[in-house]
């Protein structure tokens, strides 16, 4: 049982928690298939559309120029994979995407965390935080070139740029949303400022930051596949920018899968997180 929950346990909450999780709809609808039928149900329709176009590409009604056949693109993977070409621009990609995120998360949370505490932090931070957040990446690249070039550290700079935002903005709007008579109880129990925020006010805002994070990771990648489309030499957006020069389109739908791929896997890690981090949540707890 987390902190929050022995805390707000002597009212009866933990007990009501335990019967709404029990009985709430998404439970009961999910009790019927089971979880490896809802498992296999989300991957259906992912599946019935390769099968399809497996189909149509085969049976000559898309050409090869336009959309290749998904058994295409699985021999074109292996091929640049047993160069090594593929797998050093996906190792290349990736550490840009976890630097990016590290120094984005790191601001965002910052930021959101003083902001979503302090009024005075909002009126001095929040306006333009915001007016930044409006300015698309393609406007803002070449001001970033002009300040760093084309090299790793402009990249790493558009990545953690689009994370900062989701981060920052659910993180201080979970802090805000937090119930006022949670931070009554505590202070109730006798609870010091740095434990009111470390054992209520954080783990009550941590549905909201999750969220954030989830955003984050697909905005990473966005920032990425603009960032390594100027001069770049590796990368994912470089191996997808040199096979339109040769007008090689299994290339580019392989890079295309492979985005697809990374940003469902991300988004599984970070589901996975939600049910290990908020297992006293009755909406998260049971989530599959």
């Amino acid at each position: 049982m987390s902190n929050i929950e022995q805390t707000v346990a002597p009212v009866g909450i933990d007990k009501h928690r335990r019967e709404d999780r029990s009985s709430s709809p998404a439970r009961k609808s999910s009790g019927k298939l089971g979880e490896r039928g809802m498992l296999l149900l989300s991957w259906l329709a992912p599946v019935v559309l390769v099968v399809v176009w497996e189909v149509l590409a085969q049976g000559g009604w898309l050409s090869p120029q336009v959309l290749p056949a998904p058994s295409k693109i699985i021999r074109t993977a292996f091929k640049l994979a047993a160069t090594g070409s593929l797998l050093n621009d996906l190792g290349v990609s990736l550490l840009r995407a976890i630097a990016g995120f590290a120094i984005g998360g790191a601001v965002g949370f910052g930021l959101g965390t003083l902001v979503g505490f302090s009024r005075l932090a909002e009126a001095a931070i929040d306006r333009s935080v915001q007016m930044i957040r409006a300015v698309p990446f393609l406007a803002v690249l070449p001001l970033v070139i002009v300040w760093l070039g084309v090299g790793e550290a402009e990249k790493i700079f558009l990545v953690a740029l689009g994370v900062t935002f989701p981060i920052y903005i659910n993180t201080t709007l979970g802090i805000r949303q937090v119930d006022p008579k949670l931070i009554e109880l505590g202070r109730v129990q006798g609870l010091r400022p740095f434990e009111l925020i470390w054992r209520i006010i954080l783990p009550a805002a941590l549905p909201s930051i999750l969220t954030g994070v989830r955003y984050a990771l697909a905005t990473a990648w966005l920032a990425l596949v603009v960032a390594e489309t100027i001069g770049a030499q590796s990368g994912i957006g470089f191996l997808a920018m040199d096979a339109r020069e040769f007008l090689r389109t299994d290339v580019i739908v392989l890079t295309i899968v492979i985005y697809a791929v990374i940003g469902v896997a991300a988004d599984a890690a970070t589901r996975l997180l939600e049910r290990r981090l908020l297992a006293w949540h009755p909406n998260y707890g049971g989530a599959r």
